[in-house]
């Protein structure tokens, strides 16, 4: 019979050549893909997304670190201050009052311990153990920090009023932390002379201040306390965060004022 005639043979190797070209192809294709996926973040580095998520991950991780930083600043810095003074004042009175010898030693222990406690819950938080319950102070125990002070040899002249149990939780604690690195610096700078300490808790806002009176020199009792320099600074963000006014400075001759406004939240 004349004309073209069909070979099955011929047609059965091309469709198979021509589908193991496509199956070539499209692992072709899944493997530049793959690649291109793989290189992509090297070579144009991370998406907007992945910046904005890396970058708020980093700021969480600051925050954390400054907030560890302002708890170790106010709680180590406030007993070892305290505790210098409390020794000289026992050194010096340990022949001629020991009972008052024996409540400045007193007094030291329990700074301490309390400032251990501090110290603890911090290196746990940066070793990232899990260290329980945080040692939680309020101003609940306010009437402990102050007394510590007097063991210490200062006269502290207090003026409380409003109802603190409206002053709760971070607000509570904070108000601690301020009066309590307040109360130091006055330690530091006018051991000796009378501290003022107001807290007035109204229904909308609560109203910290410590005043005392500056000296010049130093005594044998509490010499020269080198500072950071952080207190203050630590201070004014601690209160920024907590949307208050803060106002540290001279109040005329001799005299140092801390002043401190923080917005009470009330309940919905």
């Amino acid at each position: 019979m004349d004309g073209w005639s069909l070979r099955p043979e011929h047609g059965w190797q091309s469709w198979v050549a021509a589908l193991v070209c496509l199956v070539l192809a499209a692992a072709l294709c899944l493997a530049v893909t793959y690649a291109l996926r793989w290189l992509a973040p090297r070579l144009l580095g991370p998406s907007s997304a992945e910046r904005l998520a890396l970058a708020a991950e980093r700021e969480r991780e600051l925050a954390e670190r400054n907030r560890l930083a302002h708890e170790l600043h106010d709680s180590i810095g406030h007993t070892l201050t305290a505790a210098t003074i409390q020794a000289a004042v026992a050194g010096e009175v340990l022949c001629a009052d020991p009972v008052a010898a024996r409540a400045a030693l007193r007094s030291i222990e329990e700074s301490t311990r309390a400032a251990l406690e501090d110290l603890d819950y911090v290196l746990g938080m940066l070793r990232e153990e899990q260290p329980g319950t945080a040692p939680a102070r309020t101003l609940a125990d306010l009437p402990e920090l102050l007394d510590r002070l007097r063991h210490a040899g200062a006269v502290v002249e207090p003026a409380l009023s409003g109802d603190f149990t409206q002053v709760q939780g971070t607000l509570s604690r904070a108000a601690y932390r301020i009066l309590q690195e307040g109360l130091t610096n006055a330690l530091r700078h006018g051991a000796g002379r009378p501290i003022e300490v107001t807290v007035a808790a109204a229904p909308d806002r609560l109203e910290l201040s410590v005043v005392n009176r500056t000296r010049t020199g130093t005594s044998s009792a509490t010499g020269a306390f080198p500072t950071s320099g952080h207190g203050l600074p630590g201070l004014a963000e601690r209160v920024r965060l907590l949307h208050g006014e803060f106002h540290a400075g001279p109040d005329g001759p001799e005299r140092w004022r801390l002043v401190v406004r923080l917005p009470v939240r009330l309940p919905a």
